[in-house]
C-alpha cells in the first residue's frame, strides 16, 4: 500500500512539471511577404506572428528596423501577435517587417516579411502617333505600360478588342518590354494597334491609346540581314527551382530563324521552345543549369547572335540547427550550426534579439559558438543566423542554466531483492551543480567492500543479498545551495520458481494443446504472468482464435491453443514477475502436418513428349513425405493438371522423375506437391515455362461433313485442330477426295492452320454427285492421319424451274389470296417461296416482296389498296440462291367497305329479349355493295361476345342474364366490315323484368357512345 501510494505521488508530480514547465519564446508562425492591392475592398494589411512560450510571450514589431508605435500611429494595432494595419498606403507602409516575441526566458527575432503593394495606373490618354513603313520593312511598336506593381502581362489588340494579335515566327511581343515586334510587315498588317496591359496580382487590365500602322506607298523594302532587336540580359540572376524565360527577336527580310545553344554545354532536355523559338523557357532551374547562353538570327541575308550569362542562386538552408539545451554551471557549452547556399552564406548569433560578439568567455567562429565557464547570465534565447544576398534563414535555441539544491522524487522508495542474487539501489537526485553523495545504514556511514560496492553513477550494490541485508539505506545528496536525503527500504524475499509443463509436447494439424505455468514465490508479493511465442509477447486479442489465457490459481496460469496450425510450431515462454525477481520458462511445441512446398523445380530435359524435372525437398513438418505429385500448366489446360510420371507413383525419397504423354509443340510450367501421411502440403513455385519438341501431327480432324454451295461445287468443311495438337510450326490440312466408284484421290493443300471449310469446283459433275472425302493433317515434321471416309454430295444449286398453277384471288379491298404448286422434283429443290407483286399502274421494281415461312404453296397478301389491280409473280428460292419467277397473274382487290355505319339504332327490351333496329346503309358507288349486317353483343366484365349476323337491319338478341350489356353494329360487304355505329348500352336485372308499358320509357335511357374497333 505504502508503495502505491509513493507511484500516484510521483505520478501527480510529474505531470504537474510537465504541465507547469517554463520556457522561452517558440514561434509558431512568423511573418510572410505580403503583396497588398491598394485597390482591395478590405483596406486592411494583416502580418502574422505567432509564438508558443511559458509564460505566454508579449510582442513587438518593427518596419525597416525602426519599432511601430500604435500610440502614435492610430493605423497599427495588434491582434494578439498579429500586426494589423489600417488604410496602408505605399509611401508610409512599403518596406521590411519583422515581429519580436518575449518573456522573462528570452527574446526571438522572426524572420523578415516585404509589405509590397499592387496596382495599375492608366495609361496617359495623349494621342499616339502613327508609324508608317514600306512592306518588308521591320517595326517595333512602344507599349510604354503606366505605373504598376508587381509584375504585368503584356498583349495587344488589333483593330478593336477582343481581336488579338497572334504571335508567331513574323509577330513577338515582349513580356520584358511590352512592345510588339514585326520582323517584316505585311499589307495584312495595316490596323489601329492598342497595347493591354494586366495586373498579375489584381487582375485589373488597362489599354493603351491606339497607334496606327499604316503602309508607304513609295516601294518595297528589299531583303536585309537580321537585327535582334530584343534579347535577354547580359546577366540574368535566377532562383534556384524558378522558371526561367529568355527572350530573343530579332527583325529581317526574309523572317529570321532563331536558334538557341549553350556555350560549354547542352541546353537542359527539360528547357522548352516557345513563341515559335523566340522564347527558351527552362523550368525548375537548378546550379547545373548555369552557364552562358546564345541565341542566333539568321536568313538568306546573314546572320547575328548574342550570348548572356545565367547564373543560379539558392537561399540559405540548413545542414545543420542548434537545439535547446541545459547545462549545470561552470560547464562549457559548444553550440554549430551549418547551412548550405549560393553565394555562401554567413553567419551571425543573436542572444535575446541583440548581436553577440566574441568577448571574454564567449567565442563565435563563423557558425560555431563556444561559452566557456556557463553562468546564470548567459541563460537565454539564442539564434543563428545563415544569410546571403538573397535571403536569411534562422534557427532557434533556449540554454538554461541550471541551479538548484539536491532534491529527490520519489522519497522514500522501497526496494526489494532476491535472496542470493545481486541488488542495486539508485541515488539520482535533481541538482545543479552536481552534488557530493555519501551513503549511510542507520547512523554509520557505509564503507565499500568486496560485497558492497559504490558505484560511478553512486548507485550502491549488494552482491550475493541475504536476510541480514534487509533495513533502510540513506543517500545524502549536497551541493552549495542545500542538501537533501533520500531513505531506501530494502527486503529480501526467496528466489521464485516456475515450472511450465509439458516441456516438449507433439500435435498434429487441427488439434489443441493446454501449456501450464506454475510459479512458487513469497507469498507476500503478487505475481503478474506474460506468456511469449519465439520470443515475442502473445497478443490474445489478435490472435484470440487459437490462443486462450486462462487463470487457474493466484500462481498458476495456463496457454490453451486451439485448432493449432503449421506456423504455431516454436518455442513457448511464460515469464512470471514479482516486485523481487523475474523468471522465464520455455516449452517445445512440435506440429505434424502435411509437407511444406518443395523446393525450385528444374526442367533438366525435354523431348517432344516428356520432361525431366528435378526438386529439392521441403519440410516435412515431422510426418515423412510419401509421394510427389507432378502437375503441369499449359495455356490449353483448366488450369493445373497432375501429369502421368516415371515412376509411378515418385516416393517420397526420390527427387527426381519424367513427366511423360505430353503434347509436342507446347508450352509448360511444372510444379510438385508432396503428401504425408496427414495430408498434401502446398505446391512449390511454378517452374520456368519450357516448350516440348516439335513432331509429326497425331491427331486428324473431327467431324468431317460438307454439301451446299453453289452448283457444280463441292462444299468440305471440318472441326480444326487445336493448337493444342498441332505438335509444330507450319501445321495445315490436306484435304483428299474422289468421285464414288473412282479410284485416284485428288489432294488439296489448306496452309491455313484456322480454316474450317475447302470448296472444289468442277462444272463437268452434276449437282448431288456422291464423292469420298477425308481430311488430313501435316507440320514442318511431316504428314499426319487423316479423317475416316465420308460420303459428301456435291452441290444441288439453286431452284432451276418456276412453281406452277398460280393463282391470285381477292379476298376483301386489302387482302389477296395467292396459290401455286412446287416445280417438278430435282436438283435445287426450293426452301421456301417468294411472292412478288405491284400495282398495274407501277413498276415491278418498285413492288413489295413477301417470303413464306417454311415451304407453304399458299399465301394472303395483306395492306392492299382497294379496288386495285395487282400483278403477281412467285419464285422459288433455298440457300444457294433464287430460282426463276413465274409468269405474272392478275386480280383486283374488292371495293373498299362502306365508311357510313348504321345510325339511329332503337331498341326495345321484353324480358331478356331485346329487339334492335337500325336504318340501312347505302353503299356509295366507290364502295361494296352491303350484304348483310353483323351485330356484337359483348357483356361487361366478360370475355365472352356474341356475334349475330343477318340481311336485315334489325335482329332480336337473347340476353343470358342480368348485366350491364353494350351492342355494336357493322355492315357487311364483299370489301369486308364497314364502319362501326355508335355503342348502344344496355342494362337489365336477373331479379326482374322491365314492364313491357316502360319499354319505351327505357328506351329513352339508352346511351350511345362511340365504339372502339372490333
Amino acid at each position: 500500500p505504502l508503495w502505491g501510494l509513493w507511484g500516484c505521488h510521483l505520478c501527480l508530480y510529474l505531470c504537474f512539471l510537465t504541465e507547469n514547465e517554463e520556457f522561452g519564446p517558440v514561434f509558431i508562425q512568423e511573418p510572410d511577404d505580403v503583396i497588398f492591392p491598394l485597390d482591395s475592398d478590405e483596406k486592411k494589411v494583416v502580418l502574422h506572428c505567432e509564438a508558443r512560450g511559458n509564460p505566454l510571450p508579449t510582442y513587438r514589431w518593427y518596419i525597416n528596423g525602426t519599432e511601430l508605435d500604435t500610440e502614435a500611429d492610430y493605423r497599427y494595432s495588434f491582434i494578439d501577435g498579429n500586426l494589423i494595419i489600417t488604410n496602408a498606403s505605399e509611401i508610409t507602409d512599403y518596406g521590411k517587417y519583422h515581429c519580436k516575441a518575449e518573456n522573462s526566458f528570452g527574446t526571438v527575432l522572426s524572420r523578415d516579411a516585404l509589405l509590397q503593394f499592387a496596382y495599375l495606373g492608366a495609361f496617359s490618354g495623349k494621342t499616339r502617333g502613327g508609324v508608317s513603313v514600306r512592306e518588308g520593312q521591320g517595326v517595333v511598336l512602344m507599349c510604354t505600360p503606366p505605373p504598376h506593381s508587381p509584375e504585368i502581362i503584356y498583349s495587344w489588340v488589333f483593330n478593336e478588342f477582343p481581336s488579338f494579335v497572334a504571335e508567331d515566327s513574323r509577330r513577338f511581343i515582349s513580356q520584358d518590354t511590352g512592345n510588339l515586334y514585326i520582323s517584316k510587315v505585311q499589307p495584312a498588317d495595316v490596323g489601329s494597334y492598342i497595347c493591354l496591359v494586366k495586373n498579375t496580382v489584381t487582375n485589373a487590365r488597362v489599354l493603351s491609346p491606339p497607334t496606327p500602322l499604316t503602309m508607304k506607298t513609295d516601294g518595297v523594302m528589299g531583303e536585309y540581314e537580321p537585327k535582334i532587336e530584343v534579347h535577354f540580359p547580359t546577366s540574368v540572376l535566377a532562383a534556384k527551382g524558378v522558371t526561367v524565360r529568355l527572350e530573343c527577336f530579332a527583325l529581317g527580310n526574309p523572317v529570321p530563324t532563331i536558334t538557341w545553344r549553350k556555350i560549354n554545354g547542352n541546353i537542359p532536355k527539360k528547357a522548352r521552345l516557345r513563341k515559335s523559338q523566340a522564347v527558351l523557357e527552362i523550368p525548375n532551374i537548378q546550379l547545373e543549369d548555369s552557364g552562358t547562353y546564345e541565341c542566333k538570327a539568321e536568313n538568306p541575308r546573314g546572320g547575328t547572335a548574342f550570348k548572356g550569362h545565367l547564373q543560379v542562386y539558392t537561399l540559405p538552408q540548413w545542414t545543420r540547427m542548434i537545439n535547446d539545451t541545459q547545462m549545470d554551471s561552470g560547464e562549457k557549452l559548444q553550440w554549430e550550426c551549418k547551412a548550405t547556399g549560393r553565394p555562401r552564406p554567413t553567419y551571425r548569433w543573436l542572444r535575446n534579439g541583440l548581436p553577440l560578439t566574441s568577448q571574454d568567455r564567449i567565442e563565435i567562429v563563423n557558425g560555431e559558438l563556444t561559452i566557456h565557464k556557463v553562468q546564470q547570465m548567459d541563460s537565454g534565447m539564442y539564434q543563428c543566423v545563415a544569410e546571403n544576398k538573397y535571403g536569411a534563414t534562422y534557427s532557434n535555441a533556449e540554454l538554461k542554466i541550471l541551479a538548484s539544491a539536491p532534491v529527490f522524487v520519489p522519497n522514500p522508495i522501497r526496494v526489494i531483492a532476491t535472496l542470493g542474487k545481486d541488488v542495486s539501489i539508485e541515488c539520482k537526485p535533481r541538482a545543479s551543480p552536481k552534488p557530493r553523495i555519501t551513503w549511510k545504514r542507520g547512523d554509520r556511514r557505509i564503507q565499500p567492500n568486496k560485497r558492497i560496492m559504490l558505484l560511478r553513477n553512486n548507485t550502491l550494490r549488494i552482491v550475493n543479498s541475504s536476510r541480514a541485508d534487509e533495513g533502510s539505506y540513506v543517500c545524502r545528496a549536497e551541493n552549495q545551495l542545500g542538501s537533501a536525503e533520500l531513505t531506501a527500504i530494502l527486503w529480501v524475499k526467496e528466489a521464485m520458481r516456475v515450472e511450465l509443463s509439458p516441456t516438449r509436447v507433439e500435435v498434429t494439424v487441427g488439434e489443441s494443446v493446454v501449456l501450464s505455468c506454475k510459479a512458487t514465490h513469497d507469498t507476500s508479493l503478487d505475481v503478474a504472468f506474460q506468456w511469449f511465442f519465439n520470443q515475442k509477447p502473445i497478443n490474445f486479442q489478435q490472435d484470440g482464435g487459437h490462443f486462450e489465457y486462462v487463470q487457474t490459481q493466484s500462481s498458476t496460469v495456463d496457454l490453451m491453443i486451439r485448432n493449432i496450425l503449421l506456423k504455431h510450431a516454436g518455442k513457448y515462454g511464460c515469464q512470471a514477475q514479482t516486485s523481487a525477481d523475474t523468471v522465464f520458462a520455455e516449452a517445445e511445441l512440435l506440429v505434424r502436418g502435411p509437407p511444406g512446398p518443395p523446393g525450385v523445380v528444374i526442367v533438366e530435359e525435354i523431348t517432344d513428349t516428356t520432361a525431366t524435372l528435378s526438386w529439392t525437398r521441403g519440410l516435412d513438418n515431422h510426418s515423412p513425405i510419401s509421394t510427389y505429385n507432378l502437375q503441369a500448366r499449359s495455356p490449353f489446360s483448366l488450369g493445373w493438371q497432375t501429369v502421368k510420371t516415371d515412376p509411378d507413383p515418385v516416393t517420397g525419397d526420390m527427387e527426381s522423375a519424367i513427366a511423360v504423354e505430353l503434347n509436342p509443340w507446347v508450352e509448360y510450367e511444372f510444379r510438385v506437391v508432396a503428401s504425408n501421411a496427414i495430408g498434401t502440403g502446398d505446391p512449390s513455385a511454378p517452374s520456368r515455362a519450357v516448350r516440348t519438341k516439335e513432331a509429326v501431327p497425331s491427331v486428324a480432324p473431327a467431324n468431317v461433313s460438307g454439301g451446299n454451295g453453289r452448283r457444280h461445287e463441292l462444299v468440305i468443311s471440318w472441326e480444326p485442330v487445336s493448337e493444342e495438337f498441332q505438335n509444330g510450326e507450319g501445321f495445315g490440312y490436306i484435304v483428299a477426295f474422289r468421285a464414288n466408284g473412282t479410284r485416284g484421290w485428288k489432294e488439296k493443300m489448306v496452309t491455313s492452320a484456322d480454316s474450317t471449310t475447302y470448296k472444289y469446283r468442277d462444272e463437268t459433275f452434276p449437282p448431288l454427285t456422291p464423292f469420298e472425302v477425308k481430311v488430313g493433317v501435316y507440320n514442318n515434321k511431316g504428314d499426319g492421319p487423316f479423317s475416316k471416309v465420308v460420303i459428301i454430295h456435291s452441290a444441288e444449286g439453286e431452284p432451276r424451274d418456276a412453281p406452277s398453277d398460280v393463282k391470285a384471288n381477292s379476298v376483301s379491298s386489302s387482302e389477296i389470296r395467292v396459290t401455286w404448286k412446287p416445280p417438278s422434283p430435282g436438283p435445287g429443290r426450293p426452301r421456301g417461296y417468294e411472292v412478288s407483286y405491284w400495282k398495274d399502274t407501277e413498276q415491278e421494281e418498285s413492288g413489295k416482296k413477301q417470303r413464306t415461312v417454311k415451304n407453304e404453296t399458299s399465301m394472303v397478301l395483306t395492306g392492299l389498296e382497294g379496288n386495285s389491280l395487282y400483278l403477281i409473280t412467285v419464285k422459288g428460292f433455298n440457300s444457294i440462291g433464287q430460282g426463276p419467277a413465274s409468269a405474272a397473274v392478275t386480280a383486283k382487290t374488292r371495293k373498299a367497305p362502306p365508311a357510313q355505319p348504321p345510325t339511329n339504332l332503337m331498341w326495345i327490351q321484353d324480358g331478356n329479349n331485346v329487339t334492335l333496329s337500325w336504318d340501312p346503309v347505302k353503299a356509295k358507288d366507290n364502295e361494296s355493295d352491303v350484304i348483310g349486317y353483323m351485330v356484337l353483343l359483348k357483356q361487361e366484365g366478360r370475355g365472352h361476345n356474341q356475334v349475330t349476323r343477318t340481311i336485315n337491319p334489325s335482329t332480336t338478341l337473347s340476353l343470358p342474364e342480368g348485366g350491364t350489356y353494350t351492342i355494336e353494329v357493322r355492315a357487311l360487304s364483299e370489301g369486308g366490315e364497314g364502319a362501326v355505329s355508335s355503342q348502344v348500352r344496355v342494362v337489365t336485372s336477373s331479379v326482374h323484368c322491365l314492364p313491357q308499358s316502360l319499354t319505351w320509357t327505357a328506351l329513352l335511357l339508352v346511351l350511345l357512345v362511340p365504339s372502339a374497333s372490333w
